[in-house]
């Protein structure tokens, strides 16, 4: 068997756009990837051959103390979905008799929306490919991560788990993601709110909120495909104001289902009060992370002094540029 002495893996947070939740009813999501925050997995080889350990390098003992009840809760079952994802991966990957200890570094906030467990997921498979010098191709990677990501939300769109590995902005939906360009040079403001959000339990709540009302679903999807599809236009084209009304807009129907909170409200209130375009509640909700759009750094930090002042826990940055090349035309597939 081939194998080297360790692997590593690295996967990075995502920010979705527009289209969390309705997602999961097949309609279309846009998403943009957050290299900044990563997690890196190293993988190592087992004495026992039938045992994985998962170590969280970034939870140390005393942290566990400090943490919120939904996010203790969150340890222990994503530690044993990612030894479920390992098995699976050395069933794929022919070396089912090796035992795997795996050292995870997570610098994305868990329980915020960001793709933190989707993003851990991926950088295991990524890393024990890496220690049995297997390829694995995009297609592989995807379903191994949404085997992983099934164990921690019932019924993932696959959003997470392709944004995770993505090096643009994405259009997804039912499974399938296409590349964006962007059309403009803008920043992404990101923002914790400080709450913790169980996209499991959202999804939960909202799906139980429809069955009540078939007519509210229908016009949420409604809704929310045409703030994505408009979004893609307004992305490749660089309409900024556009682009931020619909950030707005977003908010507002995500809100309307229950899905923000009035800390999170009053971040967005905060972000739009200081300059920014729009902005919205992004993720699971409930909590979680707020992102804005601005038009330059200055503005940028701007707004990120403003939302800290307002009571964000802390905020992040994501510069964004247009290609320097003209983008190619592609087919329209969605």
């Amino acid at each position: 068997m081939d194998w080297r002495r360790f692997g590593i893996g690295r996967a990075h947070a995502k920010v979705i756009l527009f289209g969390e939740h309705a997602v999961v009813y097949g309609a279309p999501a846009v998403a943009v990837p957050v290299p900044e925050l990563a997690v890196n997995v190293t993988a190592t080889r087992s004495a026992d051959s039938t045992d994985c350990q998962v170590l969280f390098s970034a939870v140390e003992p005393d942290m566990v103390d400090r943490l919120t009840t939904p996010e203790k809760d969150l340890l222990e079952p994503a530690g044993q979905a990612l030894r479920l994802l390992v098995a699976n991966c050395l069933e794929v990957f022919e070396a089912e008799d090796s035992g795997v200890d795996l050292v995870i570094d997570c610098g994305i906030p868990t329980a915020r929306g960001l793709g933190s467990s989707a993003a851990c997921a991926r950088a295991v498979v990524r890393a024990l490919a890496d220690l049995f010098d297997r390829k694995v191709d995009e297609k592989t990677c995807f379903e191994l991560v949404q085997f992983s990501e099934r164990l921690a939300h019932g019924t993932p769109s696959g959003v997470d788990a392709a944004a995770t590995g993505a090096v643009t902005p994405i259009l997804f939906r039912r499974g399938s993601s296409m590349p964006l360009t962007w059309g403009f040079d803008g920043v992404f403001v990101i923002a914790d709110s400080g709450l913790a959000s169980s996209t499991c339990d959202a999804v939960t709540e909202l799906r139980e909120r429809f069955d009540r009302d078939s007519g509210r679903r229908a016009y949420f999807i409604a809704q929310a495909t045409r703030l994505a599809m408009g979004a893609l236009r307004d992305i490749e084209k660089g309409s900024l104001p556009e682009l931020g009304s619909k950030l707005t807009e977003n908010h507002e129907l995500l809100r309307d289902v229950g899905l923000s909170t009035a800390d999170v409200d009053r971040l967005v209130v905060a972000a739009i009060g200081a300059g920014a375009r729009g902005g919205k509640v992004t993720g699971g909700g409930t909590g979680g992370c707020v992102v804005a759009l601005a038009d330059d750094v200055e503005a940028a930090l701007r707004i990120s002094a403003e939302l800290r002042s307002a009571g964000a826990d802390a905020t992040w940055m994501l510069r964004v540029r247009r290609p320097a090349a003209p983008a190619v035309n592609r087919r329209t597939w969605i």
